[in-house]
């Protein structure tokens, strides 16, 4: 399935100075740097007052489903500093917050996780803060 992936001219801004100092201290693993950074790349950019409600941003509460297993898995897509699977905060970096970054509701994300190839689908968004006028966080 091809998708159009969003990303809000902010996110895109702040995701590339974060790739960029990763990219150059080293702080994370490569194959993540490079998976997001081809996300970004591939994305259209948009103003944040133009997002549609049912894009997965930065900072955006998403109730998922795995297509395999039927299993539901609610997570917030954070800035790596912020996250914390205890919390279902899950970074950007990793394999499923990459993945569904900029899909839409309905999309069905393909993700490598270690314990093989996971098809995950957006079911819906709890939270977005560009629809709560939260363009800052």
């Amino acid at each position: 399935m091809t998708q159009t992936i969003l990303v809000t001219h902010n996110d895109r801004r702040r995701l590339g100075t974060m790739l960029e100092t990763m990219h150059a201290y080293g702080t994370e693993r490569r194959e993540h740097l490079n998976a997001l950074e081809a996300v970004i790349e591939e994305a259209q950019g948009i103003d944040p007052t133009e997002v549609p409600h049912d894009v997965v941003t930065m900072n955006a509460t998403v109730v998922m489903r795995d297509e395999d297993t039927g299993e539901k898995e609610v997570y917030t897509i954070v800035y790596p500093e912020r996250a914390d699977v205890s919390l279902n905060r899950i970074s950007v970096l990793a394999p499923i917050g990459t993945a569904v970054l900029g899909c839409r509701v309905g999309d069905v994300a393909e993700v490598d996780v270690p314990s093989g190839r996971r098809r995950i689908r957006i079911e819906r968004i709890r939270y977005q803060p560009e629809r709560s006028e939260d363009y800052d966080l």
